[in-house]
């Protein structure tokens, strides 16, 4: 007989800011969500739904492109960037190829930046399609909203632990290593389903 799971705890990402008990409340359930089940589902996080589709109609409009005009923006021109789009089957979990495609995005970085010149590895310029404009302008934006978004968390969590507000950004994450994806899965033929295929493996 399969086991309910406890439902996912929601997190109020306002209230973790708002001070007095409300605050308090809310640093509680934080310490119990990764306590007890390790993650949580943020809410009242402030990210405008409006921001949410303009990404994902960019990235559906690219992903209909022809293959050919994908390729052009392909993740071996963003070098040691790890920038750029993969096509399906291009990577691989457990040696078995996925069923999926997909861009990876990061911070934009300038080639004047002294990480860029360094050739520090998944530092660098984004490769974007010219036939979606919308899609930079939506990436960038969801960037710039999520990495705030992740310091806030963080200093909850820091909160949490009986610590400052900014202990982890004044340590570790002030210029965070970003990695964005966006994947789609197409169809899977009944052939590659019955052999075992899959749009991704499972992760650990």
């Amino acid at each position: 007989m399969a086991t309910a799971l406890p439902p996912l705890p929601s997190i109020d990402v306002a209230a973790l800011e708002a001070g007095g008990e409300a605050q308090q409340r809310a640093i509680a359930a934080l310490t119990r969500a990764c306590e007890q089940a390790g993650f949580f589902h943020a809410v009242n996080h402030g990210v405008d739904p409006t921001l949410l589709r303009r990404l994902e109609q960019a990235s559906r409009e690219f992903f209909a492109l022809p293959s050919a005009r994908k390729l052009e923006i392909a993740m071996a021109r963003g070098g040691r960037a790890w920038r750029g789009y993969f096509p399906v089957g291009a990577e691989l979990t457990s040696g078995r190829p996925d069923i999926k495609e997909g861009l990876y995005f990061g911070a934009e970085l300038g080639p004047d930046d002294p990480r860029v010149r360094a050739g520090v590895p998944m530092h660098g310029a984004n490769l974007f399609p010219a036939e979606v404009p919308a899609l930079r302008a939506a990436v960038l934006e969801y960037l710039k909203t999520m990495t705030a978004l992740g310091h806030r968390l963080m200093a909850g969590i820091a909160r949490s632990l009986g610590l400052e507000a900014d202990y982890f950004r004044a340590r570790y994450t002030a210029d965070p290593l970003i990695l964005f994806r966006i994947f789609a899965y197409p169809p899977m033929a009944a052939a590659d389903a019955a052999a075992g295929s899959w749009s991704v493996g499972e992760h650990t």
